[in-house]
């Protein structure tokens, strides 16, 4: 069954986990579409059943929200910013008092575990705390330094956009969906959001928490259906595009947002790396690198695909990382206690299947997994380890996003180091030592937007304070940080002049202008002026 199968869930069978249909209705009445519009049923990957009969948006239904949102906005960039933080302090609340429900949504539409969905709560609600606290901060006027002392005055000011647009994946249904949503709105815009159908009903239920925080009605418009459709429609309608999902179609929203001038933002797919260095905690680094490669069945853009071990240690590393891959368990129940989920779809598993089946035909060599376990649901399967990975193989350069990593001998940091950087992607890198300077060094020449020392992917990402994001084929632009509200706005540079301008004055001539101006500029730096 797939997510476009038309099928009503109160009759259907297999829906053990189905959302309970009058909470569903409620969801579903929040979408911008049309009494006829067309419907589509999602499905869980954790037992095909179906979830929510949900409608679909036209590029029509788009334009209809856009407007909206416009309108709303004029109204919402008037508030302060401590009527903005108390609505999003009150979201935080909601999203861990609330979290039961969430954590479901969350695990019947990505297919992960408990403890992995929660990852999301946290993260929803410290992006919340982050931006409702440094917000004002981040975007007050700033005054800064004139061109001629005292007789300039000059101001920046930042202005919201206006609508932002966020387009969003299915892999990370609540943080993704949410919280680049949430800068944009501390900052006075207004949000239309067009979450990948896969994720749509954790989305919307995250949309009503911030309705019930305070949020005005109108302000955070939900549009669904297909990204060619109705992705498409918010690329070539807002003031600000969002978008985060695979390189080929990120490059085609940037042509779109390009031609029209729209600024925008972009976190694409990755080709992510671990090393461990000869003097790792290798108790610490096995665990890490089992979370780093594993989580969310390794459908998570920040995840692990790559193992670089370093040679003094492989034939203790490999044996050891190997084994604990073995033991982990798998699950689709909606309880802690498990190692990792499901795949999303059939698309994903296809996917896992030729890359595996590509690289065991040209050599590979399989150290544990490698197995279908539909025993345990539709969509699972077993968390797999590979060595002997070549060039020749699509896994070694194709982003996989799914529970399929290779492991690579390097002789010492300088090959580690040139390795991780051999890829066209640039988004996430793990380094684990005991050393934390030389962490840090080789960190400082891997071209990845986080590094992270001594954990896999979480401590770059959870440091809200810090730009978030990929360089090379990883994207453009960040999330968190000053950067990640600053983006949603449209900088502002006033200047006052006094007593007199910046040309001759008082009757003197260019000349006598450009002698004055001169002797200033050479006393200026003199004075070790800006």
């Amino acid at each position: 069954m797939t997510s476009e199968t038309i099928a009503d869930p109160e009759l259907d069978p297999t829906a053990t986990y189905a959302v309970d249909p009058s909470r569903a209705r409620r969801l579903a009445s929040r979408v911008v579409a049309s009494p006829t519009a067309q419907t589509f049923t999602r499905t869980s990957p954790m037992t095909g059943g179906p979830i929510a009969t949900l409608p679909m948006s036209t590029a029509q239904d788009v334009a209809r929200a856009v407007a909206a949102a416009r309108a709303a906005q004029t109204r919402w960039a008037t508030t302060s910013f401590a009527d903005r933080a108390r609505i999003l302090l009150r979201f935080h609340d909601l999203v861990l008092d609330k979290q039961v429900e969430l954590l479901d949504l969350v695990q019947l539409e990505s297919g992960k575990t408990r403890h992995q969905a929660f990852e999301e709560v946290a993260d929803t609600a410290m992006a919340a705390r982050y931006y409702a606290r440094t917000a004002q901060a981040h975007l007050r006027p700033q005054r800064v330094q004139g061109a001629l002392p005292l007789l300039t005055r000059t101001r920046v000011l930042h202005h919201p956009k206006g609508v932002v647009g966020v387009v969003s994946p299915w892999n990370y249904p609540l943080s993704l969906a949410i919280t680049d949503a949430l800068p944009a709105l501390m900052a006075g815009n207004a949000v239309v959001l067009r979450p990948d159908q896969q994720g749509s009903v954790t989305a919307l239920a995250a949309v009503e928490m911030l309705v019930r925080a305070g949020l005005p009605e109108g302000l955070f418009q939900v549009v669904l259906g297909r990204g060619s459709e109705a992705g498409q429609a918010i690329v070539d309608s807002a003031d600000y595009v969002c978008y985060t999902g695979s390189t080929p179609t990120g490059r085609r929203v940037a042509q779109s947002a390009a031609a029209r001038l729209v600024s925008f933002s972009m976190e694409l797919g990755g080709k992510n790396s671990v090393y461990v260095a000869d003097d790792a905690d290798l108790d610490k680094a096995v665990e890490g690198a089992v979370r780093g490669c594993f989580s969310s069945a390794g459908q998570l853009c920040i995840s692990t695909e790559r193992v670089l071990v370093h040679e003094a240690i492989a034939e203790e590393f490999v044996p050891r990382f190997v084994a604990a891959v073995r033991a982990m368990t798998l699950s689709t129940a909606l309880e802690y206690g498990h190692d990792m989920g499901s795949l999303v779809n059939q698309s994903q598993l296809d996917t896992v299947t030729e890359h595996l089946e590509d690289a065991v035909a040209k050599g590979a060599s399989v150290l544990t997994g490698g197995k279908h376990r539909p025993d345990v649901g539709p969509y699972v399967f077993e968390p797999t380890v590979l060595e002997g990975v070549t060039s020749a193989m699509t896994c070694r350069d194709e982003e996989t996003f799914g529970p399929l990593v290779s492991i690579y001998r390097v002789a010492d940091d300088e090959a580690a180091i040139a390795l991780a950087n051999d890829t066209e992607y640039g988004l996430n890198s793990s380094v684990w030592t005991t050393d934390v300077r030389r962490g840090r060094r080789i960190a400082e020449r891997i071209r990845t937007g986080t590094v992270n020392i001594n954990e896999s992917y979480a401590a770059a990402w959870a440091s809200m304070g810090a730009p978030m994001g990929g360089m090379k084929d990883s994207g453009t632009g960040r999330r968190h940080g000053a950067e990640g509200i600053l983006k949603y706005t449209e900088a502002q540079t006033v200047s006052s002049q006094h007593v007199m301008p910046i040309a001759p004055a008082f009757g003197i001539s260019h000349q006598t202008y450009a002698k004055a101006l001169t002797a200033g500029l050479r006393a200026m730096k003199m004075t070790g002026m800006k």
